[in-house]
């Protein structure tokens, strides 16, 4: 990690295209690992075929790859302030790549659940490592907040890209584990093109030292619990949409219910993009409680109206769920200095997997004991019930106001300096 001296002075033209490839490479590495854990949903029917599973054990596939997230970017999520984003970033990649590749070795049930563990490590390493690098290039919380929301509609790309390809090679004939072969080609280009590029500096504000016992000490912090709090209820929400709605829809004809999964990724995707430009001009406490009740409108009318409902109300919640996640995140991450961005993203990751693991887990353990994915969502739309009463005093207190003005005042003076 470099601090003191910063060497030349580098011309504005070169800097400018050095971040503009340090974001395209932040903006890839996201649309990457988002073809694999959002196309959960279109293999959990596969291998529920394959292996002859129920609903809860079919759902390992969704919580080995994020218990292995939260585990990594618990535990590890310090590696991005000690060791540099750089080298955080890189690491994570080729542990992904090759993980990706013994996918085509095996044929079991519970060797795909282990490469998922490790695959999920893998993002953690180098999620944590990408979520603490947008606070170096970013010179302001409200610049964070858009560059996180246009990172996450990059991911939201993946998560379109991901399953039309899948479904492309299933009616090839060709099995589901070759998209985790092309992820694995892609990440190795990644691993080249983070040689080749230069980060940005990290200027250390404290000489505390930066270990599992500070990213330990940070789940006592208010606002890193209220923040994890926040993206535990969304992400327990978000995910009964990808991992069973594509199950609650089985059997439903016509062109929403064919493509509610495109559907919804689509206007998540688009609404990230269109929310990177909106949270610099508007309120983001006032636009997350408007967006959460419109979630939880569509969640109660899906469980009131059945299926029938359900086939348009679900995939439009992308739209609204679109900027919820990255505002979120980034809001939390920047109520903490940028020399300690690594272990916070860590925290806020490791509650974020622990819902993506959990929400469907309870979610298919419900459905499976009263006879139908429909009492599942019943359960999802409590989840989001919470989220909207949570965003609703948020809006109402703002509790996170002076620490965020008091951060932009003193951690984005130095941004853009690259070494």
């Amino acid at each position: 990690m470099a601090t003191g001296h910063q060497g030349p002075m580098i011309a504005p033209t070169r800097t400018q295209r050095n971040l503009a490839a340090i974001k395209a490479l932040t903006f890839v590495m996201f649309m990457m690992f988002a073809m694999t854990t959002d196309s959960v949903g279109v293999i959990i029917p596969e291998i529920i075929k394959q292996f002859r599973l129920s609903l809860t054990a079919a759902s390992a596939f969704q919580y080995a790859t994020m218990g292995g997230i939260a585990i990594a970017g618990f535990c590890l999520g310090f590696m991005a302030d000690r060791f540099g984003r750089k080298i955080t970033i890189i690491l994570g990649l080729a542990l992904f790549a090759a993980d990706a590749y013994l996918f085509v070795v095996g044929n079991s049930f519970a060797f795909f659940v282990g490469l998922l563990a490790v695959s999920g490590v893998s993002i953690g390493i180098f999620k944590t490592g990408a979520l603490a690098l947008i606070g170096d290039i970013s010179r302001s919380t409200t610049e964070h907040t858009s560059i996180m929301n246009a990172v996450e509609g990059f991911f939201g790309v993946g998560s379109i890209v991901g399953p039309a390809l899948l479904a492309k090679l299933l009616l090839s004939g060709v099995d589901w584990k070759w998209l985790y072969v092309i992820a694995g080609t892609m990440c190795l280009l990644l691993v080249v093109l983070a040689l080749i590029v230069r980060y940005p500096t990290t200027v250390r504000t404290s000489e505390e030292p930066t270990s599992f016992g500070r990213t330990l000490s940070m789940t006592k912090d208010l606002y890193a619990l209220g923040f994890s709090l926040g993206e535990f209820l969304y992400v327990a929400t978000e995910c009964a949409i990808y991992v069973w709605m594509p199950t609650l829809l089985a059997g439903k004809s016509g062109f929403f219910a064919a493509y509610s999964i495109s559907i919804f990724f689509l206007l998540r995707a688009g609404g990230r993009f269109v929310g990177a430009w909106t949270l610099k001009r508007f309120s983001w406490t006032a636009a997350l409680a408007l967006l959460s009740g419109a979630i939880l409108a569509c969640f109660v009318g899906a469980v009131l109206g059945g299926t029938d409902a359900a086939v348009y109300l679900l995939p439009f919640s992308g739209l609204f769920m679109s900027v919820i996640y990255p505002t979120i995140n980034s809001k939390g991450i920047s109520c903490f200095p940028k020399s300690e961005h690594g272990a916070v993203s860590g925290v806020l990751l490791f509650f974020t997997c622990v819902s993506a693991a959990a929400g469907p887990l309870a979610m298919g353990a419900v459905s499976d004991a009263f006879g139908g994915a429909r009492y599942g969502f019943i359960l999802a739309a409590g989840f989001a019930g919470l989220l909207f009463a949570g965003c609703l005093l948020n809006w109402m207190f703002d509790p996170s106001r002076e620490r965020l003005k008091l951060l932009d005042e003193t951690q984005y003076e130095h941004s853009g300096a690259v070494s």
